[in-house]
C-alpha cells in the first residue's frame, strides 16, 4: 500500500500537543478535531491543519436551561401497570425511571395530555377519577376497580442529555450534568441564533462546524433498577420530540390531536420494528419539518462566516431524516456516521451529501458500549480495530466514502502502539480504496437487489441503531451481508411496489417476523401488493422470504406469499392436517461448507413441489420453489457468518440466474474480493481470524494469496 496524506480527521487534545501532531503526522491526518470533554489549544489550532469543532446546538447551555426551567425537552412516560386492590389506588410515578433523567411536568397545559388508563379494560380513566399530589408525585385513582391493572402516562422534563450523561458515567466524570433545550419554543431559538454567531465569531480557526446532531435525540429511557439500567431505546424513535406547545401547534395544521397514549401505546412505545401508523407519520413529517424550518437558519450562520457545516449521523438526528425528501434543504456540506459495521458504512455513503465521513470504533474510550475494557487495562483495542475495519472496508470496496476518523481522548492511544500502528495502515488501505473508486465503479453482477418493507428508502441500510443494538433481527444481519457483495442493492416500500419499481429489480428480499415493520404486517392484506409480487416472480423474478415473510393472520395461508414459496407457517389452525412428505436435495455448488439456519416450528410445504434443500427438526429450512419463469425462495432464519454471507450470494446469484462458479468471486467464503476494472486493479480480503490462502478466477489466470488474519492485498490484474 502507497503512503499518502488526506482524508482523516484525527481527535486531538490540549495538554497533549506533541502526541497530537505525532498522530496526525503518523495517520496522515488533514483535519484535527475535538471531541466531547475535550478542547484544542492555541498550539494545536495554529498548526495549519483543519479545524473540526463539535458542537451541540441544545445542550451545554446550562445557565440559560436554569433560567427557563420550562423550556427543557420532554417526552411522555408511562408508568409500569398497578394492580388495584381496592377502590382507592396510588401510583408513584418516578417510581422505575431514573431520577437524574427525569422531572415530572405538572404545568396546566402538560396536564391536558395526561392520561390514566385502566389496562383491563383498556379505556381511559376520566379526568374527574383521578388526581396528582405533586408533594409526593403521585396519582392517586379514586374510583379504581379491584384486580384491575392501571397505568398513567405524563409528561416529564428531560433534565440531562442522555450522551453526556451516557460519557458522564463511562468515563466518572465529575462536572456538571448537561441539560437539553428545546427549540419549538421562539425564546430558544433567539436564543441559539445569538449563540450560534457568537460561537462563529470566538471560533475563527474552525474550518467545519460538526453539529451532533441537530436538536432531538434517539429516545434512551433509563431505570431506577441496577437490573435493568436501560428501559428503553429506539435509535429512530420520536418520542423525545413532544411538548405542549408542539402538540398545540400540530393539532391547529393537522387537524386532529395527539394524547399520551399516541406516544406510549400502551407502554410497548412505537418501536420502529412495528409499522407506523398515519398519526406516527404525521408527527414524523411535523417534526421534520420543523427541524429543517429552524435548522437551515443555523447552518446558513455557518455558511455566512465561512464555515463548512456537517451533520453527525447520530445522537440528536431525529428530525434530520438523511434519507427523507426533504434533506436537501439543510444545505448541509457534509455527513459523518459513526460506524461499526458494513451496514453503516452503506448507510452514510448512500445519502445525498457532497463529503462522507466515518468515525471508526473503537471510541478512545476506556471502555466501549458494552462496558468492556478498551484503552485499559485487560483491553486490545487493535484486535477491536481490525474486526471493526474488516466489516467496514468490504461495505467501502463496494460504495466508497470520503472521509474516515476517530473520536475519544487521543492520550489513551500512549499504551498502545500496536494500535497506532494498525490505524496506520487503516488509513493507507482507505485512501488506497479511495483511489480505486476514483478511477472507475467496481465490478458488480447483473442481479439488481432490492430490500422490501414498510419503510422503504426512509430507512435504507437500518433498522433501528448499530448491529448489537438490533442483531435478534434477521433483516439486519441480511443487510450486514448485503453491504459489501457485488450486487446492487435498493430498498423499497409497499407502495413503490404498486408504483412499478419492480421492473427494475431482479430480486426481492423480505424478511422479518410476522406484524414487525421489516416483514411488512398489515400491508399485506392489500390484494394488489400480492398479484403485482406474483406477476413479478411469475415473470422471471425472485422473491426470497426469510423467516415470517409477508405474514398476516386472516387469510388462507399465513405467509402471503405461500403459493410463490411453496412453504407456509402453521399458527395452530393445521394441526390436525397432513404434511408432504419430501427428500433433501443438493443444488451443487449452493451451500459452502459451514453455513448455518436455525429452524422455527411450524413450517410445511403447501403443495409438495419446492425442493427442500435443508432442514432443522425434522422440518423444512431453505426451500426452493419454482414459479412460472421464475421462483421463490425460503429460508427459516439468517445470520451473518463468512459461510452465510456467501450462501445468502449464492442463493442471489441463482435467483437472478447467474452462475455460481463464476469469475472474480473468491474460492473460499471466509475471503472476499473487488475488481476495479479501469483501473485493473484486484482487492482481496480475508475476513477471517485464520490466515488463509485465497484464489480467485479471472478472466485471464487465476490469482492466488496468502493473507494474515483480517488482512487484504490489492494486486494488478490485467483487463
Amino acid at each position: 500500500m502507497s503512503k499518502k496524506n488526506g482524508g482523516f480527521t484525527l481527535p486531538g487534545e490540549a495538554g497533549y500537543e506533541k502526541l497530537t501532531l505525532e498522530m496526525a503526522e503518523k495517520w496522515g491526518a488533514d483535519v484535527i478535531r475535538d471531541s466531547d470533554g475535550t478542547v484544542l489549544s492555541d498550539e494545536i489550532l495554529g498548526t495549519g491543519y483543519g479545524i473540526y469543532s463539535t458542537i451541540c446546538m441544545i445542550r451545554d447551555h446550562n445557565e440559560w436551561a436554569r433560567q427557563n426551567p420550562d423550556k427543557l425537552q420532554q417526552t411522555f412516560l408511562c408508568t409500569r401497570p398497578v394492580t388495584a386492590e381496592r377502590n382507592i389506588l396510588i401510583i408513584s410515578l418516578m417510581k422505575d425511571f431514573f431520577q437524574q433523567q427525569f422531572r415530572i411536568n405538572a404545568s396546566d397545559p402538560a396536564m391536558r395530555y395526561w392520561q390514566v388508563y385502566d389496562r383491563t379494560t383498556n379505556e381511559v380513566v376520566r379526568r374527574k377519577k383521578w388526581f396528582y399530589d405533586e408533594e409526593t408525585g403521585t396519582v392517586t385513582i379514586t374510583e379504581a376497580i379491584p384486580w384491575h391493572k392501571y397505568t398513567v402516562s405524563f409528561l416529564a422534563y428531560r433534565i440531562w442529555e442522555e450522551i453526556s450523561m451516557y460519557n458522564h458515567t463511562t468515563n466518572n466524570w465529575d462536572k456538571e450534568h448537561l441539560m437539553q433545550i428545546d427549540p419549538i419554543y421562539q425564546e430558544t431559538q433567539e436564543f441559539l441564533l445569538d449563540w450560534m454567531r457568537d460561537w462563529c465569531e470566538n471560533h475563527p480557526d474552525t474550518t467545519v462546524v460538526r453539529f451532533t446532531s441537530m436538536f432531538y435525540n434517539f429516545v434512551w429511557i433509563w431505570g431506577s433498577d441496577a437490573r435493568n439500567p436501560y428501559l428503553y431505546s429506539d435509535w429512530a424513535s420520536y418520542d423525545f420530540t413532544v411538548s405542549p406547545l408542539a402538540l398545540d401547534r400540530f393539532a391547529r395544521q393537522y387537524g386532529y390531536r395527539l394524547n399520551a397514549e399516541d406516544f406510549v401505546n400502551q407502554g410497548k412505545l412505537h418501536v420502529t420494528h412495528m409499522p407506523a401508523n398515519s398519526r406516527k407519520l404525521d408527527w414524523m413529517q411535523f417534526v421534520n419539518d420543523f427541524v429543517i424550518r429552524f435548522g437551515k437558519k443555523l447552518i446558513k450562520l455557518v455558511h455566512d462566516y465561512g464555515k463548512k457545516a456537517y451533520v453527525f449521523y447520530d445522537d440528536s438526528w431525529i428530525g434530520v431524516e438523511p434519507y427523507g425528501r426533504n434533506f436537501h434543504k439543510f444545505e448541509f456540506d457534509g455527513l459523518i456516521k459513526c460506524v461499526f459495521s458494513g451496514y453503516e458504512a452503506r448507510l452514510c455513503s448512500g445519502v445525498d451529501v457532497p463529503t462522507h465521513e466515518l468515525r471508526l470504533h473503537p471510541y478512545l474510550f476506556p471502555v466501549g458500549l458494552g462496558g468492556a475494557p478498551t484503552f485499559m487495562e485487560g483491553g486490545n483495542p487493535t484486535l477491536e480495530a481490525k474486526k471493526y475495519w474488516n466489516s467496514v472496508r468490504r461495505a467501502l470496496l463496494r460504495e466508497p466514502v470520503d472521509r474516515i476518523g476517530l473520536g475519544g481522548y487521543l492520550h489513551l492511544v500512549e499504551g498502545f502502539p500496536d494500535f497506532c500502528d494498525y490505524i496506520e495502515k487503516v488509513t493507507d488501505q482507505f485512501r488506497d480504496i479511495c483511489d480505486y473508486h476514483k478511477a472507475g465503479r467496481p465490478l458488480a453482477f447483473q442481479t439488481r437487489v432490492a430490500v422490501l418493507h414498510t419503510w422503504g428508502s426512509l430507512r435504507s441500510w437500518s433498522l433501528s441503531g448499530h448491529f448489537h443494538e438490533t442483531y435478534m433481527h434477521d433483516l439486519i444481519h441480511i443487510n450486514e451481508a448485503l453491504s459489501g457483495l457485488p450486487v446492487d442493492v435498493c430498498f423499497l416500500n409497499f407502495k413503490d411496489v404498486l408504483a412499478g419499481a419492480l421492473d427494475h429489480v431482479d430480486v426481492v428480499i423480505n424478511a422479518g417476523f410476522a406484524g414487525s415493520a421489516w416483514s411488512g404486517g398489515d400491508a399485506w392484506e392489500d390484494p394488489e401488493v400480492v398479484s403485482e409480487l406474483t406477476r413479478f416472480v411469475a415473470e422471471g423474478g425472485a422473491f426470497i422470504g426469510v423467516d415470517e415473510p409477508s405474514a398476516t393472520p386472516g387469510y388462507d395461508t399465513f405467509f402471503r406469499m405461500a403459493h410463490v414459496l411453496g412453504i407456509d407457517e402453521d399458527t395452530g389452525d393445521r394441526v390436525c392436517h397432513g404434511r408432504w412428505a419430501y427428500e433433501l436435495e443438493t443444488i451443487p455448488g449452493l451451500l459452502p461448507d459451514g453455513y448455518s439456519i436455525e429452524g422455527r416450528p411450524g413450517l410445511y410445504l403447501t403443495d409438495g413441489k419446492a425442493k427442500v434443500l435443508a432442514e432443522r427438526n425434522g422440518l423444512p429450512a431453505l426451500t426452493v420453489n419454482k414459479f412460472g419463469q421464475g421462483m421463490g425462495i425460503y429460508l427459516s432464519h439468517f445470520s451473518v457468518t463468512l459461510e452465510n454471507t456467501r450462501m445468502l450470494l449464492n442463493l442471489i446469484l441463482m435467483a437472478g440466474g447467474e452462475p455460481l462458479d463464476r469469475t472474480w468471486l473468491t474460492d473460499i467464503p471466509q475471503a472476499e474480493c473487488a475488481y476495479y476494472p479501469a483501473s485493473g486493479k484486484l482487492v482481496v480480503m480475508n475476513n477471517s481470524g485464520e490466515t488463509q490462502t485465497v484464489t480467485v478466477y479471472t478472466e485471464t489466470e487465476p490469482v492466488t494469496l496468502t493473507l494474515e488474519a483480517y488482512d487484504s492485498e490489492a494486486v494488478d490484474v490485467i483487463p
